[in-house]
């Protein structure tokens, strides 16, 4: 890996390219193994209090998870400019900050974790034994947030510095202490819900403690001094705040989109619904291999733009395009042979099969229109140019989707798909031209970084 540094600094190839993308694939795909594992353990008990509480448990901490993925992307593209410009000074900087952030965040999150529980489950018509599992499942999971908070800053990190296989160690002693430890403290220590709760705990912190050894030979490749001081008083630190920031309020926006998906769905029939939620995990799986080659745009677009070299980020370009392209053809075949089978995995309801197989053709399709959605969101993080893809998720939200939800909603579950693919092809495009317009008129190449003396 320590040769990708040397190349990349000329003209990124295929390998390198391929180089950050799979391990990235395969620290992704290493997520919905552990959420498996999570529910065959659990589904092992007596009483479906208990998987219930912890799919609940688990949907109130994966949002708060979800909503701070801000701290990975906006680390990323700050990261690669400070290695393009071989700034080791502001790479510890960015470092340090980001940590900084994530834990305030996650004290935050503590301060306020019982009214916001209290309010969320209050919602929720179940039984008392499945709130109190959930309740428990949460309360217990709260410990690891700030392992699990700092363990985005550290992937994100890695990515920038292109040391693509350190996020994919990370997380796999993440995932894997975890699968571990849920057979031993669930089905062997009889430890129930709390069982599986610590068991997330146990391989936060493991991967944590992991993460932070492997930053050392990145660190001593880039010579330089930290400055705890300016760290901890966040100074010169509100580029990266503005950038996270940004993320979060595409990333909620992004979230309204899945909502509102849901909510018109709810208008269909239950059978409509489940079956969405179906087809949904098509789109999931489509992001695990094109997400995998956004984070090789995000490290080698951002190297590029801290060297000032025009051409090694064309190159960058063409590379990326030409295998997501690919990759995302080899979702289209796969989904239109095999979609049916996949369908049949995920629901054994006859009901719910036939109404997810009639509406297949959308999703079976998706790659090739969500593409470039995800390409150019690795060049724009890579950039730390997130105020631009919040405005084009905005404009992509209340411009294309929410209309075209309006309008459409006469016209059943084919309306309410149509109305994505408006949506994703409004990400691509708004993103797309705006970048254009910024490389014809040499902006582009004017990094927006952090400024370790601002």
């Amino acid at each position: 890996m320590s040769s990708l540094f040397s190349a990349a600094r000329h003209r990124p190839t295929h390998r390198q390219v391929w180089a950050l993308a799979t391990p990235m694939i395969l620290s992704n795909i290493s997520v919905p193994v552990v959420g498996l594992v999570d529910t065959a353990v659990i589904g092992h008990l007596d009483g479906a209090h208990h998987l219930g509480g912890v799919a609940v448990g688990a949907t109130l901490i994966t949002f708060i998870l979800w909503a701070a993925g801000f701290l990975r992307m906006g680390t990323t593209g700050f990261v690669a400019q400070a290695c393009g410009a071989r700034d080791g000074d502001r790479l510890r900087l960015v470092l340090l900050q980001a940590l900084w952030l994530a834990l305030l965040l996650a004290l935050l999150v503590w301060l306020v974790h019982r009214p916001l529980l209290n309010i969320a489950l209050h919602f929720i018509d179940s039984s008392e034994a499945l709130l109190a599992q959930a309740r428990l499942y949460f309360n217990i999971r709260l410990i690891s947030l700030p392992a699990a908070l700092a363990n985005f800053v550290l992937v994100g990190w890695f990515i920038g510095a292109q040391r693509g296989r350190a996020p994919l160690y990370l997380l796999l002693t993440v995932n894997l202490t975890n699968i571990v430890l849920d057979v031993l403290f669930v089905l062997v220590l009889d430890w129930g819900v709390a069982g599986a709760a610590w068991a997330t705990v146990v391989g936060d912190y493991a991967g944590l403690l992991l993460g932070l050894w492997l930053l050392r030979p990145v660190l001593a490749r880039y010579p330089g001094v930290t400055d705890w001081s300016a760290a901890l008083r966040l100074r010169g630190a509100a580029p990266l705040i503005r950038v996270n920031r940004d993320i979060l309020i595409r990333t909620l926006a992004l979230e309204l989109v899945f909502y509102l998906l849901v909510l018109q769905g709810a208008r269909l029939g239950d059978s409509v619904v489940a079956a969405n939620a179906v087809l949904l995990n098509f789109l999931l799986i489509t992001s695990h291999g094109l997400d995998g080659l956004a984070h090789a745009v995000e490290a080698l677009g951002g190297h590029a733009l801290g060297q000032r070299n025009r051409q090694a980020l064309k190159r960058v370009l063409v590379v990326s395009t030409f295998w997501s392209l690919v990759v995302g053809s080899g979702f289209v075949l796969a989904f239109n042979l095999l979609g049916g089978w996949i369908i049949s995995l995920l629901t054994s309801v006859e009901s719910i099969r036939s109404v997810a197989t009639l509406y297949l053709p959308w999703m079976a399709w998706m790659p090739l229109v969500a593409v470039w959605s995800y390409l150019l969101d690795g060049l724009f993080i890579g950039a730390t140019r997130a105020r631009d893809m919040r405005n084009a998720m905005l404009a992509a939200v209340l411009l294309i989707y929410v209309p075209a939800a309006w309008l459409l909603r006469d016209s059943g579950n084919h309306g309410l798909w149509l109305g994505f693919y408006l949506f994703m092809l409004a990400r691509g495009a708004l993103l797309g031209g705006w970048f254009f317009w910024l490389w014809r008129r040499d902006r582009w190449m004017q990094p927006l970084g952090l400024n370790p003396s601002a």
